[in-house]
């Protein structure tokens, strides 16, 4: 009796272990598929998308050199999606007294870059037809804004496109880019064209450099000191986006607008 209780223990200790064994190497061959999986161009046009969405400032930029930065809001957020999958995005800027009254709003669609050029994703952005009735999108809640079939009827000329590709390891950036070295046709204040540079950081910053050049070459507009660099309001602001912002930067910001920063560019 003793010995056959012990038999049954051992038999049930060895099927113990060969199952274990088992869902050791299942659970090996899973992770080893998971870390194998490539990432998707459209992974990466979503993961720029999520990146650019939500509330950020150029607050301290404008604290440590307010003689070429303002302290601006900028605000994205989704809008609607095209039947290719492409993610169109609101986006404005304002100052961060005023959020109510943006200076800058666009339309970003958001996509992968075609298959036979070297990034990942593309990001173009377009006029909106009557901006005015886009003011605070964001801050609206769904059924007081343009709804998506509206959107789409309203996104209008085509501004710029920046090709974006994934940072190399060691970098600070998850994705960087540019527009093309001739840039788009831009009018704004004396300007011929004007180039854009973008960055979005691991910390959720974005960086955009905006610059307007006149025929000669020369720039007439946007900061020669370095990019925008935006950082992301705490999520307790972002959660109440009507209450005030309580940032102490010098009201004359706002007023030194001698081509540091464009306002109305197209």
């Amino acid at each position: 009796m003793g010995s056959g209780e012990e038999d049954t223990g051992g038999g049930g200790g060895a099927v113990r272990g060969a199952v274990l064994k088992a869902l050791v190497v299942v659970g090996g061959v899973l992770l080893l598929r998971r870390l194998r999986r490539s990432t998707t161009r459209w992974d990466h046009a979503r993961a720029v998308a999520d990146a650019l969405s939500g509330e950020k400032f150029s607050r301290e930029q404008a604290r440590k050199d307010p003689d070429n930065y303002f302290n601006l809001r900028m605000l994205t957020c989704p809008a609607t999606e095209m039947v290719d999958g492409s993610r169109v995005l609101y986006f404005e800027q304002a100052f961060w007294r005023t959020p109510e009254k943006p200076f800058r709003q666009r339309f970003y669609m958001v996509k992968p870059c075609p298959k036979e050029m070297k990034c990942d994703v593309e990001l173009s952005s377009y006029a909106i037809r009557d901006a005015e009735e886009y003011k605070n999108f964001c801050d609206r809640s769904k059924d007081q804004r343009p709804q998506p079939e509206e959107v789409i009827a309203d996104i209008a000329e085509h501004l710029t496109t920046i090709h974006l590709s994934r940072c190399g390891r060691g970098k600070r950036c998850l994705y960087e880019g540019s527009t093309p070295p001739e840039g788009f046709p831009n009018n704004w204040s004396g300007a011929s064209y004007c180039t854009s540079d973008l960055s979005i950081h691991k910390n959720g910053e974005v960086h955009i450099w905006d610059k307007g050049f006149d025929i000669e070459g020369n720039q007439v507009w946007g900061t020669k000191a370095g990019p925008y660099e935006f950082k992301p309001a705490p999520k307790s602001k972002y959660d109440d986006m009507f209450s005030p912002l309580n940032f102490s930067a010098p009201l004359s910001l706002e007023k030194k607008l001698d081509k540091a920063y464009v306002i109305d560019d197209q």
